[in-house]
C-alpha cells in the first residue's frame, strides 16, 4: 500500500513532539518526509528517556517512523543553502521552532515561497504567532495550565491535574495535517501554496470551548468533577465490588434501562431522576442510592448485565489489560517498526479496510546525508 500522500514530499523541522508527529501522520499516510536535524545531537527528542533503543528514546522511534534524517547546520548561509535545495520541488513545509527563529535564520514562509510559490508553510507555535507570549517557550503541560484543562481536571477537592497524554502537542499535530490536507486540495485550483498557522494554546482553548461557551453565558466557572462530567449524571467511574467502571448513560431511555438494571425501576418515573436536568439538579441524591447497589456486584457482573440491555459501559483498564481485550486485538493498531521488535500505535485511520504499515523504522541521526545532500 503506498498511500494516499504518495509523491508529497515533506521537509520537517520538528522539534520535541507536535512538530514530528505531524511529519510522523503524514509519513504513515505515503509521504516522504526529509527531517532536517541539527548536527550536535539532532532532535532533543532524541535523549527524552530511559528506556532508549538504539541511543534514542522510544517517544523519538514512535514518532519519528518512515522519515529520513539529514543535518543540516542552520546557523551559516551554507546551511541554509542546502536547505533551500531541498524546499525547492516540496509540497510541504512544517517547522515548530521557537517565535522569531524562522525570521532570524531567514527561513520564515516568505523566504520559503519566494522560491516554490507551491509551498505549503505550516508553523506550529506554543502560544501563538501574535500577542506578548508569541515568543515564550511553550511545553504541553505549560498550555494545559495557562490554557484552562488543568482547572478543570481532577476531583473537586484536589488540586489542579495535568491529563496525562500530551493532549495539546498530538492535538496541534493534527490540526496542522488537516490544515495541510485542505491547503493541498485549495492548490488544486489556485496552484499557489499558502501559509498554515497552529499553535498548543490554539489546541488547548479548543478543548475548552463549551467552558467558554457557558462561562460568557451564565459567568460561572467550570468546576473538577473528576472522573465524571458536569453535563450529565450518570456519566462517570463508579466503584464495583473488585474494580472501577465507567457508566455513561446519555440519554432518559438508557438511564431508564439502568434504573431497571439496578433493581429501581421506579427512577424512570421518579421526578427527581427521570430527566437528564432532573438528575444534575438532584446529582447527588442520586449517586448516592447508586454508589452502595454497585458496590454489591463485580464489575464482569455488572458489565454483562448493562450490555445486556445496551446500557454504554466499560471497565477501567490499565495498559496491559487493554492490549490483552479482544476488541484491542481485532483493530488490528499496533505495528511493529521494521528492524526492531518495538510495536508502535498505526496511524488511527483505515484506508479501505487497510491500516498503513510502516516501511521503516526512525532513522539514525544524519543517516541520509549522502543521499539527499550530494
Amino acid at each position: 500500500m503506498r498511500g494516499p500522500l504518495a509523491g508529497i514530499k515533506v521537509i520537517e523541522i520538528g522539534q520535541a513532539l507536535a512538530g514530528p508527529l505531524a511529519g510522523a501522520i503524514m509519513a504513515d499516510m505515503g509521504a516522504d518526509v526529509i527531517k532536517i536535524e541539527k548536527p550536535d545531537g539532532g532532535d532533543d527528542a532524541r535523549g527524552w528517556g530511559p528506556p532508549f533503543i538504539e541511543e534514542a528514546s522510544i517517544m523519538f522511534h514512535v514518532t519519528n517512523r518512515n522519515k529520513r534524517s539529514v543535518t543540516i547546520d542552520m546557523k551559516n548561509a551554507a546551511g541554509i543553502e542546502k536547505l533551500k535545495t531541498l524546499v525547492r520541488d516540496a509540497d510541504i513545509l512544517i517547522q515548530n521552532l521557537r517565535s522569531g527563529v524562522v525570521g532570524d535564520l531567514g527561513i520564515g514562509p516568505d523566504d520559503m515561497r519566494a522560491i516554490n510559490p507551491r509551498l505549503i508553510y505550516c508553523s506550529i507555535w506554543a502560544f501563538g504567532r501574535n500577542g506578548p507570549l508569541a515568543k515564550a517557550p511553550g511545553f504541553d503541560p505549560l498550555l494545559q495550565a495557562f490554557g484552562g484543562v488543568m482547572m478543570q481536571t481532577g476531583r473537586h477537592d484536589d488540586p489542579p491535574t495535568f491529563c496525562a497524554p500530551a493532549i495539546n502537542d498530538k492535538a496541534t499535530a493534527q490540526w496542522c495535517v488537516i490544515g495541510a490536507l485542505a491547503a493541498l486540495q485549495q492548490r488544486q485550483v489556485t496552484g499557489q501554496g499558502c501559509v498554515i498557522d497552529t499553535s498548543l494554546l490554539d489546541s488547548a482553548a479548543s478543548w475548552v470551548d463549551s467552558s467558554l461557551a457557558t462561562y460568557h453565558v451564565t459567568g460561572e466557572l467550570s468546576q473538577r468533577t473528576g472522573a465524571a462530567t458536569p453535563a450529565i449524571v450518570p456519566y462517570q467511574a463508579f466503584e464495583t465490588a473488585d474494580r472501577p467502571m465507567v457508566i455513561a448513560a446519555g440519554y432518559d431511555r438508557l438511564f431508564h434501562k439502568l434504573a431497571a438494571v439496578l433493581g429501581q425501576p421506579d427512577w424512570a418515573t421518579d421526578p427527581r431522576f427521570a430527566r437528564g436536568r432532573d438528575r444534575i439538579a438532584n446529582r447527588d441524591v442520586l449517586l448516592g442510592l447508586m454508589k452502595p447497589i454497585l458496590l454489591t456486584r463485580t464489575c464482569a457482573e455488572w458489565l454483562a448485565a448493562f450490555e445486556n440491555v445496551g446500557v454504554p459501559c466499560s471497565p477501567v483498564n490499565t495498559i496491559a489489560e487493554l492490549e490483552q481485550t479482544e476488541q484491542f486485538k481485532a483493530s488490528d493498531l499496533l505495528r511493529v517498526l521494521p528492524g526492531s521488535d518495538l510495536p508502535v500505535v498505526g496511524l488511527p485511520i483505515s484506508f479501505d479496510g487497510q491500516r498503513p504499515r510502516p516501511h521503516s523504522g526512525a532513522p539514525r541521526l544524519g543517516q541520509h546525508n549522502d543521499e539527499l545532500l550530494r
